[in-house]
């Protein structure tokens, strides 16, 4: 996919051209991904490994692969809806409500963040506050404002690398402006005409431990999905 490099933005860049070459880069149709994701605890690591099904910002379906006491694990979203199927309860559970704030596996994500995959032009209103540098790549740092009140995060500041459109780092904060989170963004790789980072560690700042690596093995774009994909009967 094409995206229109900084120096078509001239001195000062329209924040909101910058989120829409963003959402070009990171958001899709459809995807199929294998992912590793490894949360650093205060005292030991745990490693997981899942395969990820997801349509728009509408649907997805998780199923964990590993380790074994994990393994067939599985998640639904649909809409604003989250079902969880655990094999060792053998039974499906809705979570809704406060439970939609809870961590993910023990990982520094929570529910919500998981379910909101929503176009940023969606979401939030921006404005660039500056230029910075983040490991030799330029960038133009974000911020951005809530304009709905259905989101986690009411102010993001985003680092967003200047030739290849992608966040390498965002800061996520409550109202109040307390920072709640922390992600950083690297391995970018091009994929299907687009530049995508293949490596997050996210820092819930309210939590003790090292942060949680989301590492994509494998993903691909735009791929056909059967539609018993996302369904109730796929959880068993």
């Amino acid at each position: 996919m094409a995206f229109l490099p900084s120096v078509l933005f001239g001195q000062n860049p329209s924040a909101s051209r910058i989120i829409e070459q963003i959402d070009k880069n990171m958001a899709s149709k459809n995807r199929i991904m294998t992912a590793t994701m490894i949360v650093h605890g205060q005292r030991d690591d745990r490693t997981m490994e899942m395969k990820v099904w997801s349509e728009g910002d509408k649907k997805s379906f998780t199923e964990y692969l590993s380790p074994a006491r994990d393994k067939g694990t599985k998640m639904l979203k649909l809409a604003d809806q989250l079902w969880m199927f655990a094999p060792s309860a053998d039974r499906i559970i809705q979570i809704s409500g406060h439970m939609l704030r809870q961590s993910v596996m023990g990982s520094d994500l929570s529910y919500e963040d998981m379910m909101d995959d929503r176009k940023l032009t969606d979401v939030y209103n921006a404005v660039v506050i500056g230029p910075d540098n983040i490991d030799g790549r330029p960038c133009w740092v974000l911020e951005l404002r809530a304009k709905t009140d259905d989101v986690a995060y009411f102010m993001r500041k985003m680092w967003i690398d200047q030739d290849r459109n992608i966040p390498l780092k965002e800061e996520w904060y409550a109202k109040a402006g307390k920072l709640l989170k922390q992600t950083t963004l690297s391995d970018v790789k091009k994929l299907n005409g687009r530049w995508f980072p293949t490596k997050m560690i996210y820092k819930d700042m309210l939590k003790t431990g090292g942060g949680t690596e989301f590492v994509i093995n494998d993903i691909q774009f735009d791929v056909n999905i059967p539609e018993s994909i996302f369904s109730k009967a796929a959880l068993r």
